[in-house]
């Protein structure tokens, strides 16, 4: 429904509901929740409900569904918060590349004073991937040694070794192509969230 309206509306959307970071001037709360519904296109909404389809619908048999669907949130937002620690220390980075004196907690007060904060709404972030990976981790940690196949490997491998080589792809890729325009560490963020949200979980 998301994306129908996107092409009715336009960017509209993603300039209200994708997830901007949070010293721009269009940054609101709620974003951490809707951006999860916006995609950037087709082929990035259908590989993600692909994902959620093959995955999800056994972790759901799992979890139950009103426990999957706080799973599903929750990873989503927790990857929402990493995307914006990411897009911080980015920022940093590239005032700091000019200016080294500045400190790391002195952005907002030069963003501020800068008055950069309409320049800072191309930081926009739109995808469920960060809840699709927090599923992943979920499917790997339940069924460790389930085997399944993933195009274009020829054999089957294990549940465990599938979701450790995509942790270590995402996070090679997060240092190696820091500008590829795919948040890199909002995939690991939800990994991480629900790395955390099941141990919590399974001990109480």
């Amino acid at each position: 429904v998301c994306y129908l309206l996107t092409l009715v509306m336009g960017p509209w959307m993603n300039a209200h509901f994708g997830l901007h970071f949070f010293l721009a001037s269009n940054f609101q709360v709620y974003q951490l929740f809707t951006y999860m519904f916006m995609h950037g296109g087709l082929t990035h909404l259908l590989f993600n409900m692909f994902a959620l389809w093959m995955f999800g619908s056994v972790i759901e048999q799992v979890f139950g569904q009103r426990r999957f669907v706080l799973f599903y949130l929750v990873c989503g937002i927790g990857a929402g918060l990493f995307q914006e620690m990411a897009q911080y220390v980015q920022l940093y980075n590239d005032i700091a590349a000019n200016n080294p004196e500045v400190g790391f907690l002195e952005l907002a007060h030069i963003v501020s004073t800068n008055n950069l904060a309409p320049m800072l709404n191309g930081m926009t972030t739109v995808g469920a991937s960060g809840a699709i990976y927090g599923i992943l981790l979920a499917f790997g940690m339940t069924f460790p040694d389930e085997r399944i196949f993933i195009i274009p490997i020829p054999f089957p491998i294990k549940a465990k070794w599938f979701v450790m080589g995509y942790a270590a792809i995402e996070v090679f890729s997060a240092m190696a192509t820091p500008g590829d325009g795919v948040a890199h560490l909002a995939h690991l963020g939800g990994m991480v969230v629900g790395y955390f949200l099941i141990r919590y979980w399974r001990t109480h």
